[in-house]
């Protein structure tokens, strides 16, 4: 299983050295402010044979000689975010799970992938290349769940965990016990769902699902970065999850106190702080309370009057 994660650093040109960590055979150098979006964490695992880069936030475009030794890449998930230093590789294989690799092979991909209204994905698409380096690799290979790549002495294995993407995997370092995460994040925001490949019952699932995995350390693409007790590990994924039930309650609450069609709960807020401001949030309010409404009506909390608005049942 895991060894405790070892600091040390890393020179970077830009500004002060770059704090990283090496667990066993993977090395975890730590975005810009604990790796929040926009940036994130950068794990490369190597063993005898070869070395991968996982998901390849802004951070990994810092250090190009050391991401120079990746001979593959494997994603656990595509957004643009996560995608950031590819286009330093543009030889190298990119390995895509299937449900998401389409976003990687084309910016029309990628706009499916997102799914807002046409405006609103294009502004996405914009940033994606001209702030994250987005780059389409056509080439971009597709692996289903269970896939597992050999680097000699250490295994890489992807457990597809879907919800916050289609495709969203977690990527088990193995013999070792080292688990990477990505997007369950573990963040006091909570699981994001609002693009139209998410879903909001798969990641139900899927954090159901987290819990029993053969892991003895968590690494995050974004926040908390490695995470090395299981019972901190388990207390931070409830409370991850917790947001879940505290958004389906405050909406339920809202339709309490009067009916409302979706426009007005969107209006309302029930995931972005109402001072928050991006292209794409009202969109992903839509898509999340969608889903959470369409919860409500299957558990029978809720109606859907002639009119078109919400109501608590009973």
């Amino acid at each position: 299983m895991s060894q405790a994660p070892q600091p040390f650093t890393l020179p970077n040109p830009a500004g002060e050295p770059l704090t990283a960590l090496r667990i066993g055979p993977v090395e975890v150098v730590l975005g810009a402010q604990g790796g929040k979006y926009p940036d994130g964490n950068h794990v490369m695992v190597s063993g005898r044979e070869g070395c991968v880069s996982f998901d390849l936030p802004p951070v990994s475009r810092v250090v190009p000689a050391r991401l120079a030794r990746a001979d593959f890449v494997v994603l656990g998930h595509v957004h643009e975010d996560h995608t950031a230093g590819l286009s330093l590789l543009p030889q190298v294989p990119v390995h895509v799970h299937e449900g998401d690799v389409a976003a990687m092979r084309s910016l029309d991909g990628l706009a499916v992938h997102y799914g807002y209204r046409p405006p609103v994905t294009a502004a996405l698409c914009r940033r994606a290349v001209e702030r994250f380096h987005y780059a389409p690799r056509p080439d971009a290979l597709a692996y289903a769940d269970g896939a597992s790549w050999d680097l000699g002495g250490v295994r890489v294995r992807a457990v597809h965990a879907p919800g916050h993407t289609r495709g969203h995997c977690i990527l088990l370092v193995e013999p070792d016990g080292i688990a990477f995460i990505g997007d369950i994040d573990l963040s006091s925001f909570g699981p994001y769902y609002g693009d139209a490949t998410s879903d909001l019952a798969a990641f139900r699932a899927t954090l159901r699902q987290v819990r029993d995995l053969p892991a003895a350390c968590w690494i995050t693409s974004h926040h908390k970065g490695v995470v090395s007790s299981r019972e901190r590990f388990l207390e931070q994924l409830q409370a991850f999850g917790a947001a879940l039930d505290r958004r389906q309650a405050a909406l339920l609450d809202a339709l309490r106190a009067r009916p409302q069609g979706l426009d007005d709960l969107v209006r309302t807020r029930f995931v972005y702080r109402p001072d928050f401001d991006d292209d794409f949030v009202e969109d992903a309010e839509r898509r999340v309370i969608g889903q959470h409404l369409d919860e409500l009506l299957a558990e029978g909390r809720i109606v859907r009057r002639d009119d078109g608005a919400y109501a608590a049942a009973g």
